[in-house]
């Protein structure tokens, strides 16, 4: 560590022995869980990232956690919630960044440690690039389906760093289906987005984006292997 790092820590701790208690919420209690579920899979010691496992550990950090949250930028979901449904959503629920924020603001206390679950068994925090028997079409704007397809999962193929772009799939009948929203796109913690349930889309079905030059994606599909073109000159 640093000096910087460590006078910041130091400095932290002081701020902390010195903050006023106006919140109920506590690490031991709610905090520490949330950190469990959503958390600490990257942040734990020997993990990619700094611990928040323990109260002493997470405390310094209080204060950026909310803002890293409040931005969405922690946990790395980048998938924006209500647009489409995914299994294993890592993002951090509306809820649970308000109480996140309640704790910060209201002092960031302890709790009774007596309260701290054990530690949780660690886990990937990505899911398989690519679903099993699944066949990969690369998709840009206006991107047409050649065959029917049951598409099982979706992953940002060659969006561009810090792009937000928002991805439908437009049946021939005029219905539409969401795809993925991502926000803030940031190519280090690229991911793919394992649908709730297969998502049946008709041969004819065009792939829509916006902004329509933001990049492509990669849809998974059930075998038989699906195929699709961009028609030139497409809206």
């Amino acid at each position: 560590m640093t000096r910087l790092a460590v006078l910041f820590v130091a400095l932290a701790g002081c701020a902390a022995a010195h903050d006023v208690i106006t919140t109920k919420i506590t690490f031991s209690k709610e905090i520490v869980r949330l950190v469990n579920k959503r958390c600490v899979t990257c942040h734990h010691d020997g993990g990619a990232a700094f611990s928040l496992a323990t109260y002493d550990v997470a405390r310094p950090w209080a204060k950026a956690i909310k803002e890293e949250v409040d931005a969405r930028r922690m946990p790395p979901w980048e998938a924006v919630k209500g647009f489409a449904e995914f299994k294993d959503d890592r993002g951090l629920t509306q809820e649970e960044i308000e109480l996140i924020d309640d704790w910060v603001e209201g002092g960031a206390p302890e709790g009774n440690p007596k309260f701290v679950p054990a530690s949780p068994k660690l886990a990937d925090w990505k899911d398989p690039d690519a679903p099993k028997d699944s066949a990969e079409v690369v998709a840009g704007n206006a991107t047409k389906l050649d065959l029917s397809a049951h598409v099982l999962a979706v992953r940002p193929k060659n969006l561009k760093k810090g792009e937000s772009v928002q991805i439908i799939a437009a049946r021939p009948d005029g219905t539409i289906e969401p795809l993925l929203w991502i926000y803030n796109y940031n190519p280090d913690f690229a991911r793919t987005y394992y649908y709730v349930r297969p998502l049946s889309l008709p041969a004819g079905t065009e792939i829509e984006m916006s902004p329509a030059d933001a990049g492509t994606v990669a849809l998974f599909a059930t075998v038989p292997k699906v195929s699709a073109h961009s028609r030139v000159g497409a809206r």
